[in-house]
């Protein structure tokens, strides 16, 4: 589905019918902005799957590792622990060791996941930012990723457009292909 990356007020008052679609379909979404910056490669030699180890993010790395034994691509995961949550606090080391330490345990477990279907190669990566979505992105120039999966709660409501989410962003602006997976626990 194309998506027209609105942004800001425009996006709020207008809405997205791919956004809808987004959120709301019982399959993965394929998105690709339309803009002339896009890159569109096919097959796919790298696939990323951003994860934060949440149910609707291993059903995104379920598929991701479908996608990437289906194509014969590199996998590759990618946990961004959000630094600015964190505050100014004299423990802030302590916390900021742990979110790590846990990200790399959720990478870990996706790449021995991922293994064990026999995708190869495989690679996980864990970074510390300011922006989930900008942290993606910057992981996709760097590493030359063809496509993303990435999971979506499929959560409606003022709260949601307001706030947007990182799959949202990243289905707005990402310069490569995005495909969307629902949890099927998702709200409708």
């Amino acid at each position: 589905m194309p998506t027209h990356g609105r942004q800001g007020l425009e996006r709020l008052l207008i809405g997205s019918t791919t956004e809808r679609v987004v959120r709301r379909a019982d399959i993965p979404v394929l998105t690709i902005r339309p803009d002339s910056d896009v890159t569109v490669t096919h097959p796919y030699r790298n696939v990323l799957v951003p994860t934060d180890g949440s149910d609707c993010a291993r059903e995104a790395l379920e598929t991701g590792v479908d996608v990437a034994t289906e194509e014969t691509a590199a996998l590759h995961l990618l946990s961004v622990v959000d630094v600015t949550s964190l505050g100014v606090d004299v423990r802030i080391q302590m916390q900021m060791k742990f979110l790590e330490e846990n990200a790399t345990e959720i990478v870990e477990d996706a790449t021995e996941f991922a293994t064990d279907a026999s995708v190869d190669p495989v690679s996980g990566s864990v970074v510390l930012g300011t922006s989930i979505h900008g942290e993606i992105l910057a992981y996709i120039d760097e590493h030359d990723v063809d496509l993303i999966v990435v999971g979506t709660h499929g959560r409606t409501g003022f709260d949601r457009y307001m706030l947007g989410s990182v799959t949202e962003k990243l289905v707005r602006t990402s310069p490569i292909p995005v495909l969307t997976v629902r949890t099927t626990e998702a709200e409708t």
